[in-house]
């Protein structure tokens, strides 16, 4: 009964990152070219928040799973809209960076 409440609420449980990219899946990270100079994730794709819409053919495989993270999760929610509005079927909000980076190590 739960379970179902859950579904019909849309509460998902929380994504296993390691798996997304066992199986293909990309880091974007969407802060500035200097915060992620700062410190990243070994890997990731830096594609800036506001120059996301000019650089999704840097992104290939729309089916592809797509996880998304900056500073804090604002701007990496942002993103997975932009990304689920161009198509992007798989996309995940990773939050902070840091905060992803320690889930995935």
């Amino acid at each position: 009964m739960i379970a179902k409440l859950k579904e019909l609420l849309g509460i998902k449980p929380a994504p296993n990152y390691r798996e997304l990219l066992q199986e293909g899946g990309i880091i974007v990270d969407v802060r500035t070219k200097a915060e992620f100079s700062g410190g990243h994730i070994k890997g990731s794709k830096n594609i800036p928040l506001q120059t996301l819409p000019a650089n999704l053919s840097k992104l290939k495989d729309k089916d592809k799973p797509v996880i998304t993270c900056c500073a804090s999760g604002m701007r990496s929610a942002s993103a997975k809209s932009v990304l689920k509005s161009n198509g992007f079927s798989n996309v995940y909000n990773g939050g902070s960076w840091s905060r992803l980076n320690s889930q995935i190590s």
